[in-house]
């Protein structure tokens, strides 16, 4: 195990009835509200309300930014911004999944400056400081709510682009299961998927060879995963199995799973990023279309790893490393066609010529990442694996 410092600073109120707090906890930090959200759903469940009524209850004044689209996209970030610096905001609350609380993020940090806020993504420009944000999630998946980094789709340059900084930690997330209970079947297996491909990344791509804590740990969580996932899509009113669901995703990626095994790249988020931005495609239905055809290219060539992983979550036991490896990939994908999430680009009627044009596009983001390792000649190799 590597040196590690794990450092989480996020305050989380997990459980039923918890969404009221959202007023007093916000307003700790300031009282004029920028209130983040997505095409309007919260307003058809009740949750816009509940939320509404907590911040008016404790003294806030709310100015509303809404119109959150999945793969968000920059030039709403800068609508955000503006609106925080007109109306003066100190502080910012985002109520939905992944998408809305990574827009909230970009917002937070772009409304203290007075540079393109996608300068952060290129690495221009650093973080030195952002308004504070709490979250009411919505959508078990993207661990956006207890981590530090965020996704933006630049749609001017075709760019989806993600990093993290310590000051974009959340400073507190309401966590109610119950909130997902209206989350239709297909996003709930999306979500999933993400939950699933943050935990993969890292089991993956580790340097150190022996973490046993950390394998156990995320084996767990795939195992757990899954398997709410399938008691929540049989069940959709399931409480226990929303609550594992998205506690489970949380930890897939609030920096626990990576502590302690040295350098992680994240390569088929990279390689995904290019099709929401180029496709707009939901980003799990994305990564479960990449992730075997990457698991194949690179289990072909050091299949070890990948028959751990079969023998500890499939169960499965006999055979070479090599054959284990490959029974392992298929029965991750087995699952992802069991919750209807595609497991080929084909499916996302995404054609083979577009192939080199995705590659280079990934490039771009791989040397943001500074992932040496990956060519477009590398990139296209693992394409062509996902047709």
């Amino acid at each position: 195990m590597q040196n590690f410092v794990f450092h989480n600073p996020t305050k989380i109120l997990f459980g039923k009835n918890t969404v009221s707090s959202i007023g007093e906890e916000t307003l700790l930090f300031g009282k004029n509200v920028l209130l983040v959200y997505g095409s309007g759903s919260i307003k058809k469940n009740g949750l816009y309300k509940e939320v509404t009524q907590s911040l008016g209850a404790a003294g806030a004044t709310i100015t509303e930014h809404g119109g959150v689209q999945s793969n968000p996209l920059l030039s709403h970030v800068q609508v955000g911004i503006q609106l925080a610096k007109d109306n003066k905001c100190d502080v910012i609350c985002a109520v939905g999944g992944g998408s809305v609380i990574d827009e909230a993020k970009a917002i937070c940090a772009g409304a203290t400056v007075q540079h393109d806020v996608w300068k952060f993504f290129t690495g221009k420009k650093s973080i030195k400081s952002t308004l504070p944000l709490t979250t009411v999630l919505t959508l078990a998946a993207s661990g956006s709510e207890m981590n530090s980094g965020m996704v933006i789709t630049n749609e001017t340059t075709s760019q989806k682009f993600g990093f993290a900084n310590k000051l974009l930690f959340p400073k507190t997330s309401i966590l109610d299961p119950a909130v997902t209970c209206s989350v239709p079947a297909d996003y709930t297996a999306y979500g999933a998927v993400d939950a699933v491909a943050h935990v993969l990344e890292f089991y993956f791509t580790k340097e150190d060879p022996y973490t046993p804590v950390q394998d156990r740990l995320m084996e767990g969580l795939v195992i757990n995963a899954m398997e709410s996932c399938n008691r929540v899509l049989n069940t959709p009113n399931d409480y226990q199995a929303r609550a594992d669901l998205m506690w489970t995703a949380t930890l897939a990626l609030n920096g626990l799973t990576g502590a302690g095994l040295g350098k992680v790249g994240f390569p088929m988020h990279m390689i995904e990023h290019s099709l929401s931005a180029f496709y707009n495609v939901p980003h799990g239905a994305g990564l479960s279309a990449i992730i075997p055809g990457w698991m194949r290219y690179h289990a072909a060539t050091k299949p070890q790893r990948f028959s751990q992983f079969a023998d500890r979550v499939f169960d499965i036991r006999k055979g070479s490393s090599s054959e284990k490896a490959e029974e392992g990939i298929n029965a991750l994908e087995s699952w992802f066609k069991a919750i209807s999430s595609p497991t080929t680009i084909s499916a996302l009627n995404i054609p083979k010529e577009d192939i080199p044009k995705i590659a280079e596009n990934a490039l771009t983001l791989a040397k943001v990442w500074r992932m040496q390792d990956y060519d477009s000649e590398k990139i296209e190799a693992v394409l062509n694996n996902c047709l």
